[in-house]
């Protein structure tokens, strides 16, 4: 088989798993902002909110890394790559800050507002954009 190949599959599914953790983790704490600490569901959302984090976001943003640093073996940098990983450092950086929200909600200290959620939500969207663009059509600048 080739590695390559493999490595590239390997890439497309943990990105494709790790969107769909910073997708949710935000409309999580949409809806989690609205209840009320140390209620059914509120504990209910700290339960969803550190499985999607500990099982598939974590996870998936390691694998992410890994594969990602490993294909740059075979096709070596060029500007349109080097700008896809500024992109998707800043995606781990959001990422990390999800992870801190998380906390807050963990230990009922969230200060921040439903409204605040659904704008953050955003977020990776405006990010994986770029990303798939710089992907498909590796402009040369």
């Amino acid at each position: 088989m080739n590695a390559f190949l493999l490595l590239k599959v390997v890439h497309i599914i943990s990105v494709i798993t790790w969107m769909a953790a910073l997708f949710y983790l935000p409309r999580l704490f949409v809806y989690h902002s609205t209840k009320e600490p140390n209620t059914d569901s509120s504990e209910t959302f700290k339960t969803m909110e550190h499985k999607l984090l500990s099982v598939i976001a974590n996870p998936s943003l390691v694998v992410v890394w890994i594969t990602g640093l490993a294909l740059l073996s075979y096709k070596g940098l060029e500007v349109w790559l080097v700008l896809k990983m500024f992109l998707v450092l800043g995606m781990t950086i959001f990422h990390i800050y999800l992870r801190s929200l998380q906390k807050a909600f963990q230990f009922d200290k969230n200060v921040r507002s439903e409204k605040f959620f659904r704008i953050i939500n955003e977020i990776p969207t405006v990010l994986l954009f770029i990303i798939i663009f710089l992907v498909v059509f590796q402009p040369k600048f």
